[in-house]
């Protein structure tokens, strides 16, 4: 009897990390999420992907399993070594961690190590909304913005392989400080935490939302309140969607991240401010915004889809 075949996928964001074992059918098994707590520092963080990677390697043995390796998307900058080359301080002290060397010195295992957004637009092509698209720009708004570029169905890196960093163009000259250094990013705006911080500023004292789930909800109930802040935070996000159709001359947006939980009641908006922005001659056969439909398994899907031998 055949062994079933598989790898762990690994999704590492500022907030938590999303694990799993990934049959080679794209079967997602096992999964679980566990904070990352990136206050403690890398070395703490690194000692809780140990326990992860042991943790599943210890289920597939006892299903019998042949694990053929190990995918891990991660938040940052990631060079052709796995080395995360750059990281903001969502994650302190991760910028220069060679976490492929690492994790195939603690495993034994083969280890493929990517952006986290690269990882979720790979898991969206293989088994997800992306399935038909060959070529597109994933944007992915969470804690921050992260993207990359997709061509003929291959991540288009640039030079570097770091081609993707969205959430830091800068759309506000001299607007509010990033966690990158710099200021006015994309992703101070248009991110979640954004949206937290248009909230904030808009904050009466009856306080009548407390989160961004909340404000969405009283938003569908008619709201009017909430429906102005929803409409600002539409089209923040589509400026900055707006400028990479400017620049990349792309039609095909995949959106994934927290705020596809919304569906078509935010993405129908911020088509709407997309079509007033973006100049004619770009338009071709009009601009098309596609929701991630893998919802938290896109990343541990993509991650481990990329291991050798995973995908036949």
């Amino acid at each position: 009897m055949n062994r079933i075949r598989g790898a762990i996928g690994i999704d590492l964001g500022g907030t938590g990390i999303k694990s799993a074992l990934v049959g080679a059918d794209g079967s997602v098994r096992h999964f679980r999420t566990t904070p990352t707590e990136a206050s403690r520092g890398r070395d703490a963080l690194l000692a809780k992907l140990y326990d992860i990677i042991e943790e599943h390697r210890r289920t597939a043995e006892q299903e019998g399993m042949q694990l053929l390796g190990i995918g891990i998307g991660t938040a940052g900058s990631v060079d052709r070594s796995g080395t995360v080359s750059y990281a903001t301080e969502h994650l302190p002290g991760w910028t220069g961690t060679p976490l492929r060397q690492l994790l195939e010195q603690e495993s034994g295992l083969q280890v493929t190590v990517m952006n986290d957004v690269h990882a979720i637009a790979l898991g969206e092509q293989w088994k997800g909304a992306a399935q038909a698209i060959p070529d597109f720009a994933c944007v992915a708004i969470g804690t921050g913005i992260g993207g990359c570029i997709v061509k003929g169905g291959t991540i288009e890196g640039g030079d570097d392989g770091y081609a993707g960093a969205f959430g830091h163009h800068i759309v506000a000259m001299g607007g509010l400080p990033c966690t990158c250094g710099n200021r006015g990013c994309w992703e101070n705006y248009a991110s979640v935490t954004g949206l937290k911080n248009l909230m904030r500023e808009h904050e009466a004292p009856d306080s009548w939302v407390q989160d961004p789930r909340e404000l969405f909800a009283v938003a569908r109930g008619g709201d009017a309140r909430s429906l102005d802040l929803v409409g600002q935070y539409s089209e923040v996000i589509a400026i900055g969607l707006a400028n990479l159709a400017h620049i990349l001359n792309c039609r095909r947006f995949l959106l994934a991240g927290a705020i596809t939980a919304q569906g078509d009641f935010l993405l129908d908006r911020i088509g709407e401010h997309v079509r007033r922005i973006v100049m004619p001659v770009y338009w071709g056969d009009g601009i098309l915004l596609h929701a991630a439909v893998l919802g938290e398994h896109a990343g541990v899907v993509g991650a481990a889809s990329f291991v050798a031998g995973m995908r036949n």
